[in-house]
């Protein structure tokens, strides 16, 4: 059968992007060729203008601090103000230029760099009374107000390695097979309405919160205003920004389960809470009301990475595909089946979870 271009075109804008997300449960590490060659066989899902990586658990040796990514436009005076904003906050441990090997799909507009840093418990107090209130606070300052600065990654243990190029050359150019993590999130885009840089490419980040997502947020604005009454600030220029903020919101400051928080972003319809029992829809009731500035509307498939394990779920009709996979202590989230069964040829389980469902990964105690 022949297909005109219009619906091939037409195909792929309602596909988007690709996403992939796995767990070992008992925290047994992996290297990134896995997750590399199950990302770039998805690569009818992107369009070569952004694709990334997160990683958890390959910094053991700096485990107990705080991993800043950033993209510096050169290392003169944004480095200069990052410095001094670090150094005001705490200690600098350790700083270098992040190692890359040069492709020919991707132009290094950015230069990126790391450090492993620890705020000083003698700054804490009032509203900064955690090294993660801190954290959150320079991130916000550097990406609002440092010109030619922006901390792309900011947890512990953890890095996001990301840039504008196809998920292969992005891989390469960051030597992804170089690390091992227990837990790895890839995304492959294809930006709709905003703008394919390397701050708009996924996974979004802070702290241990890593967010890919395929689909478009369209409560964006309702979201963002509400996020950023706590604190926040949006200046990455993409929808997906405000879904590592509401995390981090609703799971570190608010302290909602896993469960919860997926409950109060893409919660059952009315009609569907007035046909629950009793308890349950006063329950549902109840976080729609608290947190109804905090639904998320659209169509959205969506995996994160936290520091307990993985979050997977869609939105309420599910208009963006999420295929689950398990094998013993293992776990895939992912937009394709074929992407799971590339990084794990032996997987037991594969299934379809229903919309709004959390699929969540935990650690084995």
């Amino acid at each position: 059968m022949l297909l005109s271009r219009s619906y091939l075109s037409i195909s792929r804008v309602i596909k988007m992007c690709g996403i992939i997300g796995f767990i070992d449960r008992t925290k047994s590490r992996m290297d990134g060729s896995g997750i590399k060659a199950a990302l770039s066989l998805m690569n009818e899902r992107g369009s070569g203008d952004g694709a990334g990586y997160a990683a958890y658990g390959i910094y053991p040796e700096y485990a107990d601090y705080y991993a800043l990514h950033v993209f510096f436009d050169n290392l003169a005076e944004p480095k200069k103000k990052v410095d001094e904003l670090l150094q005001q906050w705490g200690e600098i441990v350790h700083q270098e230029e992040i190692p890359t090997t040069p492709q020919p799909g991707i132009r290094k507009v950015h230069i990126p760099w790391r450090y492993f840093f620890k705020p000083s418990e003698d700054l804490m107090a009032g509203r900064m009374n955690s090294e993660n209130d801190v954290v959150t606070y320079i991130v916000m300052e550097v990406n609002a107000n440092v010109k030619g600065a922006t901390i792309f990654s900011s947890g512990k243990n953890m890095g996001v390695f990301k840039a504008s190029g196809w998920p292969e050359d992005v891989a390469n150019f960051y030597r992804i097979e170089d690390y091992k993590g227990y837990i790895w999130l890839a995304h492959n885009r294809y930006p709709t309405n905003s703008p394919g840089w390397w701050g708009g490419a996924h996974p979004f980040n802070l702290l241990n919160w890593s967010v890919v997502h395929n689909g478009e947020i369209t409560s964006y604005g309702t979201n963002q205003r509400y996020v950023e009454g706590y604190g926040y600030k949006c200046t990455l220029f993409t929808d997906t920004e405000v879904v590592a903020y509401l995390f981090d919101l609703l799971g570190r400051q608010h302290e909602l389960s896993h469960e919860m928080i997926v409950r109060a972003l893409a919660p059952p319809f009315w009609d569907d809470i007035d046909r629950m029992p009793e308890k349950e829809a006063e329950l549902n009731k109840a976080v729609r009301l608290t947190y109804g500035s905090a639904l998320m509307n659209g169509p959205f498939a969506i995996v994160v990475g936290t520091d307990e394990g993985i979050v997977g779920f869609t939105d309420r009709i599910k208009l963006r595909p999420l295929v689950v996979g398990e094998n013993g202590s293992k776990l895939y989230i992912s937009s394709e089946e074929a992407a799971i069964r590339t990084l794990d040829p032996e997987v037991k389980s594969i299934y379809t979870p229903r919309a709004g469902e959390p699929i969540i990964g935990r650690f084995i105690e």
